[in-house]
């Protein structure tokens, strides 16, 4: 109730202010008068110009944006946008954990993520964990959208949707290359070359990154990872005085990975002393993965006001994470995360774990997490916009079929540890710890209709979710499939999701945006569980004085129902069963200024930015979460990875010839158990303040120094305690490299 009353109060003040402001004069390059146009459908914004005028709160990151620091971490890329959180886990963003206002963060799994207007999760519907997520680093564009107006983009509408641009096909031929090195034999090759000749047009990709890690093994054995990147994009398009103007387009897309991580952590002892050791017994886990994609898209203009595209899509994942899992001492077998987390407990499995002692036959045990995904769907959308006297209108209206499936077949190997190398003592049966088929198939439609009115602005829409979840669990003795001991289960979904978003300009200078929509996140197979779901509030303002331009925000999403889910990397056993979390309130302030220090006419620009995230959040009932993932809540406790302060500044020198670039990103400490109070040392992950840099000198239009420091400072701190213990973000690395564009 305080916050609505706050919400009320902030949206009172800024009308005021607004009002004060209603007399000033309006700018002739005004956005808020510009003729609407119909983007890509493969885009939800497409410029910062229809980001910054969206009756909900939105955020695009541009091609110039993501080229300063050339990051291939897209924790990194976000860190510099309000209302998203998340915490580290391998230092490099390999699989981020990101959260939007408040949902839970763990692998990204309740918020919306896609490639070119495609969800690109694993499988979207039936196992979303975000094991594989797009390589930031071969983006042209990022956009985030949060708050109202979110019926377009689903199944999660909680938070909202990030939407990664991938290359786009110039209008003529041109391309880039980039080479850079540094620390940790951390690298990076990227090429890109595409341009149009008649009908035709062309982009083709390759991008190489990867390090020798910054973890330490005691054999010295690599931590790192390589992953390589394809991408394709062919396009026909009609003649140019084709009275229907229309093209299709195909793309592929193809990665790799293989990275030799862990879910083993550190105790609190050896993060103190060594925070970049990792014990003996971590040495074999390495994670091998491949994904492909093929996409085609039709758009189709019938009219200048009225278009149709269609994309018909594949994903496929395979991975094998083979990694240690639990520790065996005279027949007490035990997780990884209780050992590291109680080592005085457990003292001789942690002296197993360290290889400090010599064991027996199948004292670790090492588990291949083998599963293969599918994801598949055709999506259309119909977008028709008309004027009348002082208003516009737009109508679109979406729909799409899909189907994904997860598919697990793992097992357990054995292993002794002598003298501090690992030796595979016994080979677990084929299928024995996990041997299942969870599958989705789902219809999705929505209509949003937009009508501007002088300066006001409404956005109403309804989206629709008929889902069916299910799953074929063959049993941990029937690797051939035959189906002896077969067990089915499934759940079915049937849900409208309404929405309402406005933006009322009183000025060129100033104006209010808002809404209210419902928030919606798919349940999991079991029979009868259901869905996540919220009412989500926002009131916002955006806002011009003189040089400064802000953007202020105040959130509130009700849960009336919150579900967590249990995950291996949250210290969970991994079966992506999700619980009832029940009522949760979420509330928060969202806030952006954008500065430029210097005069317009100077050679130099000196732009300075500055974001803010503050977010409350509170269980209203108490319940044992499965598995002690969240521990014992009370009415009151605060939700865990959730932290409550958190800011970036930025500011930049900008020059003809060369450019420097210094951020730094504050990140809250935070729980790791859901609790209410001073957080316990065992459950805390300390705040940080981590500090990049970067710069570039232009030798002529074609070439270019880059260089790149990641935590300036060298700062050595704590990211996370889950999946299974401290784990440290990356210390001070610099890289030097090339850039050739042609």
């Amino acid at each position: 109730m305080k916050l609505k009353l706050s919400l009320l109060l902030f949206s009172f003040c800024t009308i005021l202010f607004a009002q004060e402001n209603k007399n000033n004069e309006k700018s002739k390059d005004s956005i808020q008068k510009l003729d609407e146009v119909i983007i890509n459908s493969n885009v939800i914004f497409g410029s910062k110009y229809v980001a910054k005028n969206r009756t909900g709160s939105a955020y695009y990151i541009s091609p110039e944006e993501l080229k300063k620091y050339n990051y291939t971490d897209i924790n990194r890329v976000l860190r510099s946008v309000p209302g998203v959180t998340f915490y580290e886990e391998d230092g490099f963003g390999l699989r981020p954990n990101i959260s939007l206002r408040g949902t839970s963060p763990q692998r990204s799994a309740k918020i919306s993520i896609m490639e070119d207007g495609v969800l690109i999760a694993p499988a979207p519907y039936s196992s979303p964990s975000a094991y594989y997520f797009p390589s930031v680093a071969r983006m042209e564009a990022v956009e985030i959208l949060k708050g109202s107006s979110q019926v377009q983009y689903g199944p999660f509408t909680t938070g909202g949707a990030i939407n990664m641009v991938s290359a786009q096909i110039p209008d003529e031929f041109g391309g880039r290359i980039l080479a850079n090195y540094g620390a940790f034999n951390t690298r990076q090759l990227h090429a890109k070359a595409g341009g149009q000749k008649g009908q035709f047009g062309y982009v083709a990709e390759f991008l190489n990154f990867g390090s020798s890690g910054f973890k330490d093994l005691p054999d010295d054995s690599h931590t790192g990872f390589d992953i390589n990147e394809l991408l394709a994009k062919l396009r026909y398009s009609s003649k140019a005085d084709a009275k229907i103007q229309q093209y299709i387009e195909a793309k592929f897309q193809y990665s790799d990975e293989v990275s030799n991580e862990t879910y083993l952590g550190l105790t609190e002892e050896d993060f103190e002393t060594a925070p970049f050791s990792r014990y003996a017994s971590s040495q074999d886990d390495q994670m091998v993965a491949e994904h492909m994609q093929f996409m085609l898209t039709h758009e189709l203009n019938l009219t200048k006001n009225f278009r149709i595209t269609t994309n018909a899509y594949l994903n496929k994942f395979k991975r094998n994470w083979f990694k240690l899992d639990d520790v065996v001492f005279n027949g007490d077998k035990q997780g990884i995360a209780n050992v590291v987390a109680n080592p005085t407990v457990f003292p001789d499995h942690m002296a197993i774990v360290r290889g400090d002692i010599n064991s027996g036959a199948d004292a670790l045990l090492l588990k291949a997490n083998n599963r293969e995904y599918y994801s598949t769907g055709v999506q259309t959308k119909l977008d028709y916009h008309w004027y009348g006297e002082n208003t516009f209108h737009d109508l679109e209206v979406g729909a799409r079929y899909h189907y994904d499936e997860e598919d697990r077949f793992q097992w357990e190997d054995g292993y002794s540890i002598i003298d501090g190398q690992l030796d595979r003592t016994s080979e677990g049966p084929r299928g024995a710890q996990g041997n299942r088929i969870s599958s989705a198939t789902a219809f999705a439609a929505y209509a949003m209709y937009k009508l501007k009115w002088n300066d006001l602005t409404l956005t109403p829409g309804l989206r629709y979710e008929n889902i069916l979840l299910e799953r074929e669990d063959f049993g941990s003795s029937d690797p051939t499939r035959a189906g002896d001991n077969l067990s089915t289960r499934e759940n079915k979904v049937d849900i409208f999701i309404p929405g309402i978003g406005f933006n009322y300009a009183f000025t060129d200078n100033v104006s209010v945006f808002g809404g209210v929509h419902k928030g919606f996140s798919p349940p999991g197979n079991s029979t009868g569980e259901e869905a996540e779901e919220s009412i989500n509030y926002e009131i916002g303002s955006r806002f011009t004085i003189g040089k400064l331009r802000g953007e202020l925000v105040g959130f509130y999403n009700d849960y009336s129902n919150l579900l967590g889910s249990d995950i291996a990397a949250t210290g969970g056993t991994g079966n992506l069963d999700q619980f009832n979390a029940g009522e949760v309130e979420v509330s928060g302030v969202e806030l952006l200024l954008n500065y430029e220090l210097l005069p317009n006419n100077s050679t130099f620009k000196l732009p300075i930015s500055f974001g803010y995230t503050f977010t409350h959040t509170e269980f209203l009932n108490a319940f044992d979460s499965a598995n002690g993932i969240w521990g014992e809540v009370e009415v009151g406790d605060e939700l865990p990875y959730i932290p409550k302060h958190q800011f970036n500044a930025a500011i930049s020198l900008e020059h003809t010839k060369y450019e420097l670039n210094l951020s730094g990103r504050y990140n809250g400490e935070f729980r790791s158990l859901a609790g209410n109070g001073s957080i316990p040392d065992a459950e805390r992950v300390d705040s940080n303040f981590i500090i990049d840099f970067s710069a570039k000198y232009h030798f002529n239009k074609k070439l270019s120094l880059t260089s790149n420091i990641i935590n300036l400072l060298d700062e050595t701190y704590a990211v996370s305690r889950v999946p299974a213990g401290l784990r440290p973000g990356h210390p001070f690395g610099a890289n030097l490299g090339l850039e050739f564009k042609f």
